[in-house]
């Protein structure tokens, strides 16, 4: 035989033998093709598991279960002689509201005749109580218990997240654990830990007979698998300080953020508006969830995170980033005195700034706009006539402090804020040289493009309110931070996530920090935040009143405490409230009272944040856009009301006819007449 007909011959034979011995090892050794060739006789039933507890950091349980109860149908199971009037009054349905369901089902991407489908969802115990002795009567319909989370907060929703029954798409994601009807964590902590809270469920191979009756287990339920339970969560949180940052943010919009500096653990996680997680149970929850969703008047957004999401100019709290960077690039000292006197001028531009020819500490103290533009405009020109090239190093200094990228936590949801690249302006100055004329980019006018502002935190500066709490966190560690994380601890052992393990050091050298903290320290012994000092434990902080085109200020607020060994972090951001010490510094010091001390020795600083309102600004901000647009509509007065006061003006009139009929009868007869 011819060598190459050998080796063909040779190979064909190779996988002939290996499809056989492939074939013969899942006849004879596996149930895959028995189990496949019992499909019509063999089912498999799911068993739930409970989803994990979460906890907060000192064994409060915020989130645990509870049996929630459905109705489930399989059309395999219809007879002929259903009892469709019947079966409604049971369920306390209309027969037209039965036919609908049924349509529904049928329509589902998943719809299988031999498969339940949920036909009710969310009843009560009662219901079930009402309906169990009798639904025998209809095998097609049966009952079925699934864990539902119960919360035992009412504060904390966008933190904690909510669950929902899967979608197509998280069935695609994961299509070896989900089939329809199950429930997936939508948000927050449900969602960023979801397969370990979810647990893993357990399996019955159950023989049916021709009609679908169960008749016992498959081989004696030697192939079942054990459910097993979620596993529990304990949180870095402490409610107690969540619970008081989200009162202080009722009625107002803003965040605010408390970390650990020595860990990166976070304290709380506020954001305003607050949402109760109990809306997320029940039987009104889809309604509720799609309330929340579309809530946006006044701009309120319950459902977008701002200690996360949203992206703000840290305004004068930027000022410390900016120094550490000017020190370290080397353009500036301690000792740098800038030409403050009479504010910040620039190619004709004049900011009006406080105190004069000040070395750095002052300049922090005070606030000084005149100082901090000067160290930006240094930075920017360290490489003369390369603008870009100074600011691209300051962008990598920046985003060392997790400023300008994601911080690759364990959150559901994050943005990374913006720190301006120098291709950032070369891209503005194009634009602003189509209407000049210019054709030069590289060499960026640096107050045309608006990068003087940086410096101060304005300009195109945005960070989030948690970057704002880490990067003062790595001021407070003089230079390094942990990565914020919002999981403690997994079933009792420390989270073992590797992220949260590493400690990150920033590119400022450490022996910058002391005269930024030196500051810091003034700032509050004698500066923009003297009138928050404490007795009780000592303080660094920075405040910031950050301008935005919409209305009044920002006020916004950092805070280290103790000054000598840093313990807490806060960081607060109250939009449109104002100045920063007047805000947003309250609501930091108080938090930081109740974490050092354990108790709140200033209420009258907590009274103040929760009995004020910033509504009205957001309402006239609101009206003042729909007008821009042209689409704000005068409300029409409440009919009621309306004629409740026409007729409170009515008897308030007649009473007055009446009165001074009398006065004048009285003054006819010369009488003294007291009104």
């Amino acid at each position: 035989m011819n060598t190459r007909y050998l080796k063909i011959f040779s190979a064909l034979a190779a996988i002939a033998f290996i499809f056989v011995a492939r074939l013969s090892y899942l006849q004879l050794f596996t149930d895959r093709y028995a189990l496949n060739a019992a499909n019509t006789s063999i089912k498999i039933e799911y068993i739930i598991p409970q989803r994990g507890v979460i906890f907060d950091r000192n064994g409060k349980i915020m989130v645990g279960n509870q049996p929630a109860y459905e109705i489930s149908f399989t059309q395999a199971l219809m007879k002929p002689d259903f009892d469709t009037i019947g079966f409604c009054g049971l369920m306390k349905i209309t027969k037209t509201d039965f036919i609908n369901k049924i349509k529904g089902i049928k329509k589902e991407k998943y719809y299988s005749k031999l498969t339940p489908m949920t036909f009710i969802k969310d009843l009560r115990r009662e219901d079930i109580a009402r309906v169990q002795e009798i639904i025998f009567k209809y095998p097609a319909f049966s009952i079925v218990s699934r864990p539902q989370r119960q919360y035992e907060v009412s504060t904390s929703g966008n933190l904690l997240g909510y669950t929902n029954e899967v979608n197509e798409r998280d069935i695609k994601k994961d299509s070896a654990y989900y089939l329809p009807g199950d429930f997936v964590g939508k948000s927050g902590v449900e969602k960023s830990y979801e397969k370990e809270l979810r647990g893993i469920k357990g399996m019955k191979y159950i023989q049916k007979d021709i009609k679908l009756r169960s008749i016992g287990s498959y081989k004696n339920g030697s192939l079942d698998k054990d459910v097993v339970t979620g596993k529990d969560i304990t949180l870095t949180i402490d409610y107690d300080l969540q619970r008081m940052a989200e009162e202080m943010l009722v009625n107002k919009h803003g965040a605010i953020v408390a970390l650990d500096p020595n860990n990166g653990e976070i304290l709380a996680l506020a954001t305003g508006p607050d949402i109760d997680p109990n809306l997320f149970t029940g039987p009104y929850k889809s309604k509720n969830l799609y309330a929340l969703s579309k809530d946006t008047i006044f701009e309120n957004k319950p459902t977008f995170d701002r200690s996360v999401q949203a992206a703000y100019p840290p305004g004068s709290t930027f000022k410390l980033l900016t120094a550490l960077a000017g020190m370290q690039m080397g353009v500036m000292d301690e000792k740098t005195i800038f030409p403050c006197g009479g504010g910040f001028n620039y190619k004709g531009l004049r900011i009006k700034g406080h105190g004069g020819a000040d070395p750095l500490i002052p300049a922090i103290q005070i606030s000084s706009n005149c100082y901090f533009s000067h160290a930006y405009l240094a930075i920017m020109n360290k490489y003369p006539g390369n603008p870009s090239k100074g600011v691209d190093e300051w962008k990598e200094i920046m985003n060392s402090f997790g400023v300008g990228v994601f911080l690759n936590n364990d959150l559901a949801v994050g943005a990374k804020g913006r720190i301006p690249s120098g291709e950032f302006y070369e891209k503005r100055q194009k634009t602003l040289n189509k209407y000049s004329g210019k054709k030069d980019f590289k060499n960026w006018d640096q107050l045309a493009t608006g990068a003087v502002f940086n410096g101060m935190g304005q300009g195109d500066i945005l960070v989030t309110p948690l970057q704002l709490a880490n990067y003062t966190a790595a001021i407070a560690n003089k230079g390094w931070f942990y990565t914020p994380h919002i999981v403690k601890s997994i079933d009792g052992k420390p989270n073992p996530d590797p992220r949260f393990k590493k400690k990150h050091k920033t590119l400022v050298d450490p022996k910058h920090f002391d005269p930024v903290l030196k500051g810091m320290e003034a700032v509050v012994l004698r500066g923009t935040a003297r009138g928050l000092k404490s007795n009780d434990f000592t303080q660094l902080a920075k405040t910031g009143t950050a301008q935005v085109p919409q209305g009044k200020d920002n006020s916004i607020y950092v805070m280290i405490a103790p000054a000598d060994k840093p313990r807490i972090v806060v960081v607060a951001v109250m939009e449109h409230a104002g100045f920063g010490a007047t805000w947003a510094g309250p609501a930091c010091t108080v938090i930081a009272e109740k974490y050092i001390t354990g108790d709140l020795k200033r209420e009258h600083l907590y009274k103040k944040m929760t009995t004020s309102s910033f509504m009205p600004e957001y309402k006239r901000q609101w009206v003042a856009d729909l007008k821009r647009k042209g689409l704000y509509v005068e409300p029409k007065p409440d009919s009621i009301k309306l004629k409740r006061i026409q007729d409170s003006l009515e008897f308030i009139k007649k009473q007055k006819a009446k009165l001074q009929k009398k006065i004048d009868e009285e003054t006819k007869n010369n009488k003294t007449i007291k009104q």
